[in-house]
C-alpha cells in the first residue's frame, strides 16, 4: 500500500527519496510526493497526481535541495487521489508529515484542531497530525515529545513520519500497525515503509516495533518503545536481492515473475528435502516439538494467501490426518471463534504486513493456541518476527500487484508443512516418498506447463470483447479456479466467479449462454467423470467452455468447446501446475484489453490498513 522514504544527510536527498518511491510503486498508489529542509532551513514541499514519474518529472523543472526529507506514495482511503490530498500534509509552514494507515479518530480531532484555530486544506485524516503535532510543540520541549505526546491521541493505524523545518537536523518516526525500517548509513540515516526503498544506499536495517517512536539524525539513531523508556532494535546487515527493478525481456513484472517460478519453486526446496524427510529446522527453531502435539491448524489469510490456505486444507486432512479450519483474516478478527486443544495457527501472506492477517496473529495470542506459524516470502517482516515459528518461501522479490510466485511457493510450503506434520501422525512412508518425489518433480513440470503460453495467448483472443466469466474447478481445484478468477478480474477488469463445479446446478447455471465464458481446470482425478458430466451440463446449455485438461484425460476440442492439453502430473502437485495455465490466461487477456497489468487500478500489493 502506501509507500514512505525520508532520509536525514549531508548531502541533497531528492533523488534518494524519489528512487526510493519508485521502487515502492509495486505497493500501489495514486499520487506522490515530497518535502524537503533547504538549507536556509526553508520547508518546501512538490506533490503530483497519478505516477511517481510525474513527481520526477516535475522535481526536473523545479529541483528541491536539502539534506532533511520526506516522501509519499499515497493510495487512497479518506479523500479522493488529487494533488491536495496527496502527501506530504503540512501545518504553519514548518511541521511536514507523512502517514500510511487509518486514523480513526480523525474526525474528533478534526473539529477539535479546527476549534483551535487550525484550517485544512485537505480531506484526508493525515492531517490531523500535523496540526496536532504542531500544536503540542507549543508547549513541548522538543519535536520528540511533541509526536511522543501526539500518538497518544491517536486511534487506528500508523506508520508516520514528522519533520520541522525549525529543527532540521533530525526526523521523528512512529510505528503503530504499519510497518517502518530504519536504514543506517555512513553520516547519514534513512527510515521507508519497506527495506527494498533503501537498497541502493544500504543493507543495513532496523525494524521498529509496535508503539516504537524513534529520533533520527545523520548520526544516532534512539529508539523508545510505546512507554517512553529507551531501547534497543537490532540492525542488521540483509542479504536482499536487488533484481526487483529490472523486467529484462519481458513486457511486464507479472510476466517476469510467471516464468521465475520453476526457478522460485528450486529455491524454496532447496536444502529442505533429505531423502523423503523434510529439514525441519525450514520452520524454526522448536517446529518438531510443536509438530508433534499438533492436532488441528487453524489457517489465517486473505486474497490470493486465502487461496493456498484452501488447498491446504485438502493436503492436511488427507494426506497427514489433521483437522484444518481456514477462514479470512478480516473475518476472524471480528467473530467469537472456539480454539481446539493443541491447535496451530498458520498466517500467510507474501508481504508479512498484511493488517487483516497480523491483526488476527495477535488476538490469536490471547485465545490460546498452542503454537503460531507463518509462511512468508519477507525475512524480517512483522509476521515473521511475531510468530513462533517461520517457512520463510524465498521467492525473491515480487513487484506485480496480481501474485503470481508468491502464490505457488506458499503452496509448497504449505505441502512442504503437510509432510512435516504428516511424519509426526503416522503417515506412510509411501505417502511421504510420493509428496518428496512430486515436490522435487515440480519446476521441470512448470517449465513444461509455461511451454503453452503461445497457445493460451492464442485462446486468450476469444476474451476481447467478454465481461464477465465463470471458472469451475472439483476438489483441490476449486481453490485453484477461485485463484483464476482473482487473477482475472483483478488485471483485466473482468467480472469472474468460480464455483465448485457440482454446485452449477443450484444456481449458476442460470448463468450459462453462449456469451458466458466458463474456464475449467480438468486434472486426471478421482473426480474427473463427476467433473466431466459437469461440463455437460454447461454444454446442454449452450455454454462456451474452454478446458485445461491432462493430457490424458480424453477432453477433445470442438464448436463449444476449447481444449487446452497440460502434461500430466501427480495429483498431489496438480493445484500448483494448473495454477500456471490460468496465470497466463489472465495475463494475456488484460494485455488484449489494454489494462494496466502490473499496477491495476484500485489495488496495492501490501495492504497495510484493514
Amino acid at each position: 500500500m502506501c509507500g514512505i522514504v525520508g532520509a536525514v544527510a549531508q548531502r541533497d536527498v531528492a533523488d534518494i527519496l524519489v528512487e526510493g518511491l519508485k521502487r515502492l510503486e509495486y505497493r500501489g498508489y495514486d499520487s506522490a510526493g515530497v518535502a524537503i529542509i533547504n538549507n536556509d532551513k526553508q520547508l518546501r514541499r512538490l506533490r503530483r497526481l497519478g505516477k511517481v514519474q510525474e513527481l520526477s518529472d516535475a522535481l526536473a523543472s523545479e529541483p528541491l535541495f536539502g539534506g532533511t526529507g520526506i516522501a509519499h506514495t499515497r493510495w487512497a482511503t479518506h479523500g479522493v487521489p488529487s494533488e491536495i490530498n496527496a502527501h506530504p500534509h503540512i501545518s504553519s509552514e514548518n511541521i511536514a508529515v507523512v502517514h500510511n494507515g487509518i486514523i480513526e479518530n480523525h474526525k474528533e480531532l478534526r473539529e477539535k484542531l479546527e476549534s483551535l484555530g487550525y484550517t485544512f486544506t485537505s480531506e484526508t485524516d493525515t492531517e490531523v497530525i500535523a496540526h496536532l503535532v504542531h500544536h503540542e510543540l507549543k508547549t513541548a520541549d522538543t519535536l520528540l515529545k511533541a509526536v511522543q505526546i501526539t500518538v497518544t491521541q491517536l486511534d487506528g493505524a500508523y506508520g508516520t513520519v514528522v519533520m520541522d523545518s525549525t529543527d532540521s537536523d533530525r526526523i521523528i518516526v512512529a510505528r503503530s500497525g504499519s510497518p517502518l525500517v530504519i536504514g543506517y548509513g555512513l553520516g547519514e540515516n534513512f527510515i521507508a515503509s519497506d527495506m527494498l526503498a533503501l537498497l541502493p544506499v544500504t543493507r543495513k536495517f532496523a525494524f521498529l516495533e509496535e508503539g516504537d517512536v524513534a529520533e533520527v539524525t545523520r548520526h544516532s539513531v534512539n529508539i523508545f518503545d510505546v512507554d517512553g523508556n529507551t531501547v534497543e532494535r537490532e540492525a542488521k546487515e540483509r542479504e536482499i536481492a536487488q533484481d526487483s527493478g529490472d523486467k529484462g525481456e519481458y513486457r511486464h513484472y507479472m510476466l517476469k515473475e510467471t516464468y521465475e517460478q520453476p526457478t522460485a519453486i528450486r529455491n524454496t526446496l532447496e536444502g529442505r528435502l533429505i531423502g523423503n524427510a523434510i529439514d525441519i529446522n525450514a520452520f524454526g527453531e522448536g517446529a518438531d516439538d510443536i509438530f508433534k502435539q499438533i492436532e488441528h491448524v487453524q489457517i489465517i489469510a486473505c486474497g490470493t494467501s486465502y487461496h493456498s490456505a484452501m488447498v491446504a486444507r485438502y493436503w492436511l486432512e488427507s494426506l497427514a490426518g489433521v483437522s484444518c479450519n481456514v477462514e479470512i483474516a478480516s473475518e476472524f478478527r471480528y467473530r467469537k471463534s472456539h480454539v481446539p486443544k493443541n491447535a496451530l495457527l498458520v498466517t500467510i501472506s507474501q508481504s508479512g504486513e498484511t493488517a487483516d492477517t497480523l491483526a488476527a496473529l495477535r488476538l490469536a495470542k490471547e485465545l490460546g493456541y498452542c503454537a503460531s506459524m507463518t509462511i512468508c516470502n519477507v525475512p524480517g517482516s512483522s509476521l515473521v518476527r511475531e510468530s513462533d515459528l517461520a517457512f520463510m518461501t524465498k521467492a525473491g522479490a515480487e513487484i506485480g500487484v496480481a501474485s503470481t510466485k508468491a502464490f505457488t511457493t506458499q503452496l509448497v510450503g504449505l505441502l512442504m508443512m503437510t509432510l512435516a506434520i504428516g511424519q509426526h501422525h503416522g503417515m506412510p512412508e509411501k505417502t511421504q516418498a510420493e509428496i518428496a518425489t512430486s515436490l522435487m518433480s515440480l519446476p521441470n513440470k512448470l517449465d513444461e506447463v509455461l511451454a503453452l503460453a503461445n497457445s493460451i495467448e492464442d485462446l486468450a483472443e476469444d476474451f476481447a470483447d467478454k465481461n464477465h466469466a465463470l471458472f469451475l474447478g472439483r476438489g483441490d481445484q476449486y481453490p485453484i479456479a477461485m485463484e483464476g478468477a482473482l487473477k482475472l478480474k483483478e488485471i483485466s477488469y473482468i467480472h469472474a466467479e468460480a464455483y465448485a463445479a457440482g454446485e452449477l446446478k443450484h444456481g449458476p447455471l442460470a448463468l450459462i449462454d453462449a456469451e458466458m465464458p466458463v474456464i475449467v481446470v480438468a486434472p486426471r482425478n478421482d473426480l474427473i467423470e463427476k467433473l466431466k458430466s459437469n461440463v455437460e451440463e454447461v454444454r446442454a446449455r449452450g455454454g462456451l467452455m474452454y478446458v485445461f485438461a491432462d493430457i490424458d484425460a480424453k477432453f477433445e476440442s470442438d464448436d463449444t468447446m476449447t481444449v487446452i492439453n497440460v502434461p500430466h502430473c501427480d495429483d498431489i502437485i496438480a493445484p500448483i501446475v494448473y495454477t500456471l495455465p490460468l496465470q497466463l490466461l489472465s495475463y494475456y487477456v488484460a494485455i488484449i484489453k489494454g489494462t494496466d497489468v502490473d499496477q491495476p487500478r484500485n489495488l496495492a500489493k501490501s495492504v497495510t490498513v484493514e
